[in-house]
């Protein structure tokens, strides 16, 4: 597994969000490469250094999971021409040639996505068993204050749904990579 780019965020003086741009990681398994969230086309320079250092290709990727459909999280599909894009059903049709998951759907060994709805209804995580357990989840926790005060994210449609997304995603992981923050270790 390898962060192709650490998200992040700026809120205006009202804290309107202004500037958002989505982590984006790889995972390779025996059967798939896979990357979540494909981030904004400013950070796709970003992007192409990380897949030249790592020695893998955009074309090589099969598969793309978005966290869910925000420009911020989708803004480089256009990148993987052979990748199949997926999305939660809840986020399908909101994303050019994306098809459905299925909810808590196994990707590869080790790889699973998980609905972990709040920030949006079809708000999905991706969990990998690896070294440690990682969660890859977008803006089920966009930020690490988010985790740190255990709030739901300022962005969301259902706060209790969010709340509990939290839960599931920290009782499992080892390491969180959140949407618009580096990677963190959890103190379960």
């Amino acid at each position: 597994m390898d962060v192709l780019s650490i998200g992040s965020f700026q809120r205006d003086e009202k804290g309107n969000v202004f500037d958002a741009h989505s982590s984006s990681v790889l995972i390779r398994t025996d059967v798939r490469t896979i990357v979540v969230d494909t981030s904004t086309p400013y950070m796709r320079p970003a992007l192409k250094t990380s897949f030249k250092q790592i020695g893998v290709f955009p074309k090589d990727v099969d598969t793309v999971v978005l966290t869910h459909s925000h420009q911020d999280h989708a803004g480089n599909n256009d990148m993987f021409e052979n990748a199949d894009i997926l999305v939660h059903p809840d986020e399908h049709g909101l994303v050019e040639g994306s098809k459905s998951l299925e909810a808590d759907m196994k990707l590869a060994q080790g790889v699973k996505v998980m609905h972990t709805p709040g920030h949006t209804a079809g708000s999905v995580s991706v969990f990998v068993c690896a070294d440690k357990k990682y969660a890859i989840v977008g803006d089920a926790i966009p930020k690490y204050g988010n985790y740190e005060r255990m709030v739901p994210p300022a962005i969301n449609i259902d706060e209790r749904a969010a709340m509990e997304s939290i839960k599931l995603i920290t009782k499992y992981a080892d390491v969180i990579i959140p949407g618009h923050d580096p990677p963190f270790v959890t103190n379960r």
